[in-house]
């Protein structure tokens, strides 16, 4: 008789063995040492987060389509953007692109409460829903326009946007605490990505490397 159990049990098993893979080939190999960062990238399981189309590369280094143009992110780039917010578990954090959810399962792992806003209410939803029956209980969630920021909870540690605007909005550099961090990819066709510091004059900006973001949507303020 088809055991079904054991069958799934398996199933995890390959897939906890996919992740370990990947933090040891896609991650570690290429400069990530942050401890608590590539816990979460072993712990997290990816493949819960992509399309069931998309399952057999849930562990490959690309990023992959989800709805509405949208996209979640190599893991490589994942695990980059979040080494560098230097988060630790008193960290309060907005995320602006919930897409998936896979990125904020990440930030939960290491961060005491993540704040995240999605736009296209379908992803939204869809991300609550699956980070929910994850168990994740350090996660504030709601659709709305990223460029606004989420004013009523900050400031905040640490920002990290997951899609790309021309400038940094200054909406979220004026929500972020004096020494807090936002990563944010930058540009047009062509983007940075970048890491800026609050400072008592303003925000301190460095490049870490090219990178291709689907375009930010929604108000911008001039």
């Amino acid at each position: 008789m088809f055991n079904k159990s054991k069958r799934i049990s398996e199933t995890e098993e390959e897939y906890t063995k996919l992740r370990e893979r990947m933090v040891d080939e896609q991650i570690r190999s290429r400069g990530i040492r942050n401890r608590r960062v590539l816990e979460a990238m072993r712990k997290v399981p990816r493949h819960k987060f992509v399309p069931e189309s998309e399952l057999k590369y849930a562990y490959s280094d690309i990023p992959l389509p989800l709805c509405s143009g949208q996209t979640i992110s190599q893991p490589y780039i994942v695990a980059l953007m979040t080494e560098s917010l230097e988060l630790n578990d008193t960290s309060k954090v907005l995320e602006i692109g919930t897409g998936s959810g896979y990125q904020t399962a990440i930030l939960a792992e290491i961060a005491r409460i993540v704040y995240t806003m999605e736009i296209i209410e379908e992803l939204a939803k869809s991300a609550l829903r699956l980070l929910e029956e994850l168990g994740y209980k350090n996660i504030v969630a709601k659709c709305g326009n990223g460029y606004l920021g989420w004013a009523e909870h900050a400031p905040f540690d640490g920002i990290i946007v997951t899609a790309a605007p021309k400038r940094i909005p200054q909406n979220l550099i004026a929500q972020l605490d004096l020494g807090g961090r936002i990563v944010i990819p930058v540009g047009d066709f062509y983007q940075d990505l970048v890491i800026g510091t609050k400072t008592e004059k303003g925000i301190d900006q460095k490049i870490i490397t090219g990178v291709r973001f689907v375009p930010m949507t929604g108000e911008f303020e001039n």
